[in-house]
């Protein structure tokens, strides 16, 4: 994924748009490489991936910008990767039949992560 030249500059609610727009072209253009990520490594070979690691850093300032600190940082990127990979697996097998345009409703799927990013429930 190249969020990183997508986010670079941004904050809010607008590298949150770069960056899900990033990794949806990506899974749209390279179905098997964006399913090989999706694969489970072990430990010892993630943490001697550079490209693991920058991705891993590129999420977690993406959404620490909306002032999520830990354990409610990793909870919101795992909800950002549910629902951008969701969405790109379902768009990628043609599963959104419905009339509606499917750039509509993405559009409308990351102002709804905004919305729960800016009011994300804190604590425990």
């Amino acid at each position: 994924m190249v969020a990183t030249p997508a986010v670079a500059g941004r904050s809010g609610k607008e590298a949150l748009a770069a960056f899900a727009g990033a990794y949806r072209e990506y899974a749209l253009r390279h179905p098997g490489r964006y399913a090989a990520t999706q694969i489970p490594l072990h430990q010892t070979l993630v943490a001697e991936a550079p490209a693991f690691r920058r991705t891993a850093d590129i999420t977690y300032g993406t959404l620490r910008a909306y002032g999520l600190e830990e354990p409610d940082l990793s909870d919101a990127v795992r909800l950002l990767r549910s629902t951008l990979h969701g969405y790109c697996t379902l768009e990628a097998g043609g599963g959104f039949g419905a009339p509606r345009d499917v750039q509509r409703s993405w559009d409308k799927a990351v102002e709804a992560l905004h919305t729960a990013l800016t009011h994300w429930p804190t604590g425990e």
